[in-house]
């Protein structure tokens, strides 16, 4: 069976990380979360700690197959496309830091989106300039590179309090504008960890061009497969000396990740593409199809409901996220389950908003 261009795989593979960014996103309590759906507090790695360099996985997968109408080469008209696509996302991304108190003397300059945005225009441009070793190569290098960089930094090179990563983002940005989520400022999308961010989408890329370089599934299967178990083995083997880091977004952590990734991408293309099990994958496509506009109303939804929706007065009063949580999870479900129904009931509300854009053949893009 001949390999489309366009894989359902992929879009349902999106639309599952996207759900799952909305879920761990948005628990009822913080207090009260499932430890699958945490993040590692530190070293090591959760199901919830794929998520995020599933997603840049992904970028790179699908860039593969949107850049060839470029040949896969540098132009003029692809490099302005480019430029224009990574300052919207990151401008977007630094709107929703500040909105809606816009209090620019604590905003903070990096994020989610400000990570998607470098990553997929550093990778953009690596993928365009050099040809197919050369791709490998920065990304072999740039891996090795962050590791040394890290190792020399200080006494303890991997530890939150001393790693040269987030020294780097505090004489850069100063420390009034960096996450400070830890208890100390350090951003876990700092500027330095976002250049090991892009080799996710660098392989990425490289695992797309080996999708669309099969004659067929079966040889496919064979080729990615083996990558991603080597990847997986890579990441763990690096991690005794260089530990799997989400914040600090290790090398062992790219391998580790992006082995992952091409193995739960092998399973989708198995399922689905193969097998012609499709029927369940529709509500994913939803998410799949409108990623980058559903994800920003979910933020603003959810900062609207914690910052300018009150209920009560005095000692008393609550935001409305909290009122929710309280008054209608909690007394059904408890604590624990009333948090994941909550962030559950988060996810059918924008499944939902998504249906509307995708019945109405809207696909909103930048």
């Amino acid at each position: 069976m001949k390999i489309p261009d366009r894989l359902v795989s992929l879009d349902v593979f999106r639309g599952l990380t996207i759900l799952l960014m909305i879920i761990v996103n948005t628990p009822g309590s913080w207090a009260y979360v499932y430890p699958p759906f945490r993040h590692s507090e530190w070293h090591g790695c959760t199901p919830t700690d794929l998520v995020f360099p599933f997603f840049l996985f992904i970028v790179g997968v699908a860039m593969w197959f949107s850049f060839k109408k470029y040949e896969h080469h540098r132009s003029l008209q692809a490099m302005k496309k480019i430029l224009k696509r990574t300052i919207l996302i990151f401008l977007i991304g630094l709107f929703l830091n500040a909105f809606p108190k816009f209090n620019f003397e604590s905003l903070r300059v990096m994020g989610v989106l400000q990570r998607i945005a470098l990553a997929y225009g550093l990778g953009a441009i690596v993928v365009l300039l050099l040809p197919r070793w050369g791709r490998w190569t920065i990304a072999f290098l740039v891996l090795i590179a962050y590791w040394v960089i890290l190792a020399t930094g200080s006494s303890s090179p991997f530890s939150l309090e001393h790693n040269i990563a987030g020294g780097i983002d505090i004489a850069l940005f100063g420390s009034n504008h960096v996450y400070k989520g830890f208890g100390i400022p350090f951003d876990p999308e700092g500027l330095l960890s976002t250049f090991t961010a892009m080799t996710n989408v660098i392989l990425g890329y490289l695992i797309g061009e080996i999708i669309y370089m099969s004659k067929d599934y079966k040889s496919l299967l064979k080729r990615i497969i083996p990558i991603g178990v080597a990847g997986v083995v890579l990441g763990l083997i690096w991690n005794i000396v260089f530990p799997i880091n989400k914040p600090l977004w290790t090398s062992s952590y790219v391998l580790y990740t992006c082995g992952y990734a091409t193995l739960l991408l092998s399973l989708f293309i198995w399922l689905i593409d193969i097998k012609g099990f499709k029927q369940w994958t529709k509500p994913l496509l939803v998410f799949g199809t409108n990623p980058l506009i559903i994800f920003v109303l979910s933020i603003v939804w959810v900062k609207v409901i914690i910052y300018l929706v009150h209920f009560g007065q005095g000692d008393n009063r609550t935001n409305g996220y909290a009122w929710m949580y309280q008054n209608i999870f909690v007394p059904f479900a408890g604590n624990m389950n009333g948090s994941l129904a909550f962030a559950l009931f988060h996810g059918v509300l924008f499944w939902v908003i998504g249906y509307i854009l995708y019945r109405k053949k809207i696909f909103i893009k930048i």
